[in-house]
């Protein structure tokens, strides 16, 4: 564990780099400020390392950080639908960010931008962030917590939990943008997909979800089999036509809560394959449709569709549709979940 000043944030508070490696020339390098994964190195089939996921070299440019690079995003990751959810009778009302709806939870005073309590330890790394009853507009006086490990087998893990004195909705997750060619190799269209789900939550306009959960079978959400991510992205089919692309929650198969691996991509020129392992019901695969322009790491041009994200998640909107699988914590029902992004 090695750990280094990044910077100090607007309200006077210092930011740290924490870098975890392992034997194999994996690093993974993370601040606590909005628990940011800002750096991992993978090597290749040769050894040769390549830092695959998009970012900033400084703190100052994370102040804005519009597209979420490499953030944990809580208390809850997507979209909930007009920006309000009712628990218990209970109507609350969130930032009115993405349109009508709510994105991320709040994109100025999210978990994304705020110093995280950062416990060290052997190679892992515990962020802790406590938001108070009614912040942001979610209910309940809540403890969130996400550990980074980085293991011999060239895995990083990330391990959630969180707690709240009153029900609310914890889903939280990491907003990594990866090109597994290099956070800088361009196009992301020749990588392969798999992806385990035989569903998908179907769209409106906006992104919210219909509450129906059609076959991915004959459509261009297809995954099941690896193939081409660029295969039928700009297929002329209205539920991609809406988001520029893919940009859905996919149902993964064999959710009951044990982890398994649901989705496998693979880079065109380096080789790098990594493999996605949860415990969750849902991945948000995002090919950066909506990224613009923009100066990364290193002087890198970055654009769109120069990245994909596998975002582990409960469903979008599963506070407003009592069908899907409940994001619903509190007293009586601790928040967990793990995921690994293992490369080989």
């Amino acid at each position: 564990m090695q750990r280094e000043k990044f910077g100090v944030t607007k309200d006077g508070k210092e930011a740290s780099l924490y870098t975890l490696e392992n034997s194999r020339g994996m690093k993974a390098v993370v601040t606590d400020f909005g628990a940011i994964l800002v750096r991992l190195i993978v090597p290749d089939a040769q050894g040769k390392g390549a830092d695959v996921v998009m970012g900033y070299d400084t703190l100052e440019e994370y102040f804005d950080n519009d597209s979420f690079f490499g953030a944990v995003i809580a208390p809850n990751a997507n979209r909930i639908a007009n920006a309000r959810f009712s628990i218990d009778g209970v109507e609350y009302h969130l930032d009115v960010n993405d349109g009508p709806n709510n994105l991320h939870s709040h994109k100025d005073l999210g978990s994304h931008k705020r110093i995280w309590t950062a416990e060290e330890g052997e190679n892992s790394i515990t962020f802790s962030l406590e938001m108070a009853d009614g912040e942001l507009g979610f209910p309940g006086n809540k403890k969130l917590q996400v550990t980074y490990t980085l293991t011999e087998e060239n895995e990083l893990k990330l391990e959630y939990a969180g707690t709240s004195d009153k029900k609310t909705i914890i889903n939280m997750t990491n907003h990594t943008y990866f090109n597994l060619d290099g956070h800088d190799a361009g196009d992301i269209a020749d990588h392969t997909m798999m992806l385990d789900a035989d569903a998908y939550t179907e769209i409106l306009p906006g992104a919210i979800p219909t509450g129906k959960l059609p076959s991915v079978a004959g459509t261009p959400m297809d995954f099941r089999a690896p193939k081409r991510i660029g295969e039928e992205i700009d297929t002329e089919w209205e539920q991609l036509t809406m988001v520029g692309g893919y940009d859905h929650n996919w149902c993964l198969n064999g959710y009951d809560g044990s982890i398994r691996q649901v989705a496998c991509a693979k880079a065109p020129v380096s080789g790098r394959m990594m493999k996605v392992y949860t415990d969750l019901p849902g991945v948000q695969f995002y090919t950066a449709n909506g990224l613009t322009e923009r100066t990364g790491k290193g002087g890198a041009n970055y654009g769109r569709r120069g990245a994909f994200c596998l975002e582990t998640q409960y469903y979008p909107d599963t506070a407003n549709e009592p069908d899907f699988p409940s994001a619903v914590f509190g007293p009586d029902r601790e928040y967990h979940s793990t995921t690994i992004f293992r490369f080989e």
